[in-house]
C-alpha cells in the first residue's frame, strides 16, 4: 500500500455513524469487500499443502500459529480465470461463524487488499433479482468513488457454499475447518 492508502486507512478506522466498516480486495478488475470485523489477519501469499477430497474451490491448508486453516481460492470459488500468484496476492484470513457460535478460521486467497471503508447501511443495495443463485452470499451492493463493490456474507460464502458445513452430509469435512469454538459432531 502507498504512503496515502495508509492515510486513507486511518482516516477510515475512524468510528462513522450507522457505518460498517468493511475491507475491500480485488478479483480480477472487481472489488469486494468484507466486514472488518470478521478479518482475522492478512498475510502475504505462502504456498499450500494440498488436501484429499476438498471442496474445489480449497487449495489446500496453512499452519497458522499450530492451527490448521484451509485456504479458498476465491477465483475458483466465483468461477474466475485462475492465475499464478503475484506479488500483490494475499491471504486474507476470516472468522466465520455458523447459526450457532461455533467459529472457523478461514483462509481466502484474494489477489489484492484495497482500502477499509465506512459504509452507511443506507448505500448499500441488495443483490438484483437476477443475482438470485448468490444472494444468500451476498450481503450487498455499493459504489464508492464510482466503482461497485460486492460486499460478501463470509458466514454464508465460507461455510455453506465452499465448505458445505451446513448440510448434514459434510460431516466428513469438518475436520479441514479448524478453529476455535467448534466441536465436531
Amino acid at each position: 500500500m502507498s504512503g496515502n492508502a495508509v492515510q486513507q486507512l486511518d482516516a477510515d478506522l475512524q468510528p462513522g455513524n450507522g457505518a460498517d466498516q468493511y475491507l475491500t480486495f480485488r478479483l480480477g478488475d472487481e472489488q469486494y469487500g468484507v466486514d472488518i470485523l470478521k478479518v482475522q489477519e492478512i498475510r502475504g501469499w505462502t504456498p499450500v499443502t494440498p488436501m484429499p477430497n476438498t471442496p474445489p474451490a480449497v487449495q489446500g491448508v496453512i499452519n497458522l500459529r499450530g492451527t490448521v486453516v484451509p485456504v479458498v481460492d476465491l477465483r475458483r470459488q466465483f468461477h474466475l480465470p485462475e492465475t499464478e500468484p503475484g506479488a500483490t496476492t494475499v491471504i486474507i484470513v476470516v472468522r466465520a461463524e455458523d447459526g450457532e457460535g461455533n467459529v472457523r478460521t478461514i483462509g481466502m486467497v484474494v489477489d489484492s487488499v484495497s482500502e477499509v471503508y465506512n459504509i452507511p447501511d443506507s448505500e448499500v443495495q441488495p443483490p438484483p433479482p437476477a443475482a438470485e443463485g448468490v444472494r444468500n452470499t451476498i450481503a450487498g451492493l455499493v459504489t464508492v468513488e464510482d466503482e461497485m463493490i460486492v460486499l460478501l456474507d463470509i458466514d454464508e460464502l465460507m461455510l455453506k457454499e465452499v465448505l458445505g458445513l451446513f448440510d448434514e452430509a459434510a460431516g466428513a469435512k469438518d475436520g479441514i475447518a479448524g478453529g476455535e469454538g467448534h466441536e465436531n459432531q
